[in-house]
């Protein structure tokens, strides 16, 4: 892999003046009452945020995503025992099909490990963790399911970024409105959050376009967010060493952490 395209981005600066400017007219809700009105108001935020045409009409297109706010209400599995979340989600079977995958395409994985500096193993075990390496990469809408959870009271600020970041991605052809993923909006293999998906996207088979239902690019993507959030080369990556902070920058749960850095040295062992 030699040279990629990566998306751009705006300051976070001047998202949070242009948040804060259309907050009167888009306030949150708990429940689908009100949701269509605050839809309104938020088209009024994202074009302020430069989303054109295409993403409004999926902004406005967007559904009020029951299954998505059930879902963000009952998270359960993260408050397992790392062994009872292992278990449950299937580490060891992740870690046995992970050595087959890196066996297969060593060259590959070594591409992204000379590129990135991140090992296989992280990558393979985030792939299998979040997709069962692309097995299921979601059936809600990305667009609803986003634009849903920064509607909520309970999130808004952590998810406006990713619902502008989504409606973005609508305006240039990564996603349409109709694209599914994880009931959090989350994408593709590796399940980017849309205001990542933006920020840290390559095309890394050289097609012209950033798809993270494509393996290839998705995994690059993956090896490039997490090399942008501070990886280091050819460091540690357990609790202690260097990288595991920045396994912490892809998900937050305690727990995941754990697991990954544990299936990563096992698939790399």
């Amino acid at each position: 892999m030699t040279k990629h395209k990566i998306f751009g981005r705006s300051t976070a600066a001047a998202l949070a003046l242009t948040f804060a400017a259309g907050a009167a007219t888009a306030q949150c809700g708990n429940s689908a009452a009100g949701f269509d009105g605050w839809k309104s108001g938020f088209a009024a935020v994202a074009k302020q945020s430069g989303v054109k045409a295409p993403g409004l009409q999926a902004l406005a297109n967007a559904q009020y995503a029951t299954r998505t706010i059930a879902a963000d209400r009952n998270q359960k599995s993260f408050r397992y025992s790392l062994s009872k979340f292992m278990q449950v989600r299937g580490a060891d079977t992740i870690v046995a099909q992970g050595r087959k995958r890196k066996a297969r395409s060593p060259d590959f994985y070594a591409a992204l490990e000379r590129q990135y500096g991140v090992p296989a193993g992280v990558i393979i075990a985030i792939h299998g963790m979040e997709t069962a390496f692309g097995g299921f990469m979601g059936d809600s809408s990305v667009v609803s399911a986003i634009v849903t959870l920064t509607y909520d009271c309970r999130r808004s600020d952590f998810f406006r970024p990713h619902a502008i970041g989504a409606l973005k991605l609508v305006d240039q052809g990564a996603i349409t409105g109709a694209t599914k993923g994880a009931k959090h909006g989350e994408l593709g293999h590796t399940q980017f959050l849309p205001g990542n998906a933006l920020k840290y996207g390559v095309d890394a088979n050289g097609d012209g376009r950033v798809d993270f239902y494509n393996q290839t690019d998705a995994l690059a993507s993956t090896a490039n967010f997490l090399r942008q959030k501070g990886w280091k080369a050819g460091k540690g990556y357990q609790e202690g060493q260097p990288n595991f902070a920045v396994i912490k920058q892809w998900n937050a749960a305690t727990v995941y952490q754990q697991a990954i850095a544990i299936m990563g040295a096992r698939i790399d062992g």
